[in-house]
């Protein structure tokens, strides 16, 4: 079977190279991924491979159904949504919708899945159960479409025992793919801090409460959270990127600042009490300095950890596909996911693929206006991806 595998992965190369370059040049952003949305159906319509649409609106559901449907079920999942980025790449498959790119290769998770699709609905005759194939859209905008996916049923009828998602990735060159068991991403929420405090001239400070001079002290207070307050063996980071007075100047203190930040954790429990002390910190400072203080925060995803014997199998598997040298132990990442919400709720495994070619340029980060993959790596995207379903199948 591995070597059919191989074999339907490397004739279907050509044509999964193509739909990644479609759906590069035609980006859509968050939740707004009716065009993607179409083509996936217009292309599992090609396959034979049966679907349902309208999932979180955008979201499309493909059924591989094997022998005995069901008898056993897991899934395998890819996001389709851009970010608004303008592309900076000179390349024939630039985005043509100007402002919006595929800056975090959701396009080769896509292409991945499809090509992946593909090759199992051939072999399907040799599978026991099914395979859900989940094209998820808004992966980069709260709050999140794995969540709302969920929420309307889609790890129900039949609900898989495991699901498997795969994330490029510029740090390992293609040709190679990470793993982690355990804990793998963080979650993540955005802070919103509004100081007030009473504007005047500058000149004269001490006719005016200072929301500056407030900010600083309330900044440098929340930045003991992390080393004072939170669990030592917990990781977490508090980073604030963005501060702005409103009406202030050189000579002018304002009534008010602008505080926005984020906050990474990898334990449920203590990121809602750290909610807490980030709330007691910011108005208890404000109020000593006699000013005033509103906090808001955006409760974004949630941490996602990888069940470790399913991540193990996985890791055999890749293994087995491309050789145990090119299967490479991940670091634990403060990055965040909405592919968490799955790992909240099913045993999921996600791993990373291999996208950067030194000798062609090809490093860049994503999210950046340069980034790229080595499209090689999608042979090895939609092959890998069939075989770990297929191995995690049998194991059920």
């Amino acid at each position: 079977m591995i070597d059919k595998i191989k074999q339907l992965a490397e004739q279907l190369h050509p044509e999964v190279i193509a739909i990644r370059r479609h759906l590069h040049t035609h980006p859509e952003l968050s939740f707004n991924e009716y065009e993607t949305s179409a083509f996936v159906q217009k292309k599992l319509t090609e396959y034979g491979i049966p679907f349902q649409n309208g999932v979180a609106d955008t979201g499309v559901v493909g059924f591989i159904k094997g022998k005995n449907p069901d008898s056993r079920s897991i899934a395998l999942r890819a996001d389709m949504d851009a970010l608004p980025i303008l592309e900076e790449n000179d390349v024939p498959y630039k985005s043509q919708n100007e402002g919006v790119m595929h800056a975090c290769g959701h396009d080769a998770h896509t292409a991945s899945l499809l090509g992946a699709a593909n090759i199992l609905h051939q072999v399907r005759e040799d599978l026991e159960g099914t395979i859900k194939l989940i094209f998820q859209p808004g992966e980069e905008r709260h709050p999140g479409g794995a969540s709302i996916m969920i929420k309307e049923g889609v790890l129900e009828n039949p609900t898989p025992a495991s699901i498997i998602g795969q994330h490029v990735h510029p740090l390992i060159p293609a040709g190679t793919v990470g793993f982690r068991g355990g804990l793998m991403m963080a979650s993540c929420d955005e802070i919103y801090i509004n100081i007030y405090g009473k504007g005047g001239h500058g000149a004269v400070p001490q006719n005016c409460i200072d929301p500056i001079l407030i900010s600083a002290q309330v900044l440098v207070s929340l930045q003991q959270i992390v080393s004072r307050f939170i669990d030592p063996t917990v990781p977490a980071v508090l980073t604030f990127g963005k501060i702005n007075s409103i009406g202030g100047a050189p000579n002018v203190i304002p009534n008010k600042v602008e505080i926005q930040g984020t906050f990474r954790m990898m334990n449920e429990e203590w990121r809602f009490k750290t909610h807490e002390r980030i709330r007691q910190i910011v108005n208890n400072v404000a109020e000593s300095m006699g000013g005033s203080a509103e906090v808001k925060i955006l409760v974004g995803y949630p941490f996602l950890i990888n069940d470790e014997p399913l991540t193990q199998r996985c890791r055999t598997g890749a293994e087995e596909y491309l050789g145990k040298e090119n299967v490479l132990d991940l670091p634990m990442r403060m990055t965040a996911e909405d592919f968490a919400y799955f790992s909240q709720k099913a045993r999921g495994c996600f791993y990373r693929l291999g996208v950067a070619n030194e000798a062609r340029g090809i490093t860049s980060s994503v999210h950046t206006p340069t980034f790229d993959i080595e499209e090689e790596s999608l042979k090895i995207g939609a092959g890998l991806m069939a075989w770990l379903a297929i191995k995690e199948l049998e194991s059920n």
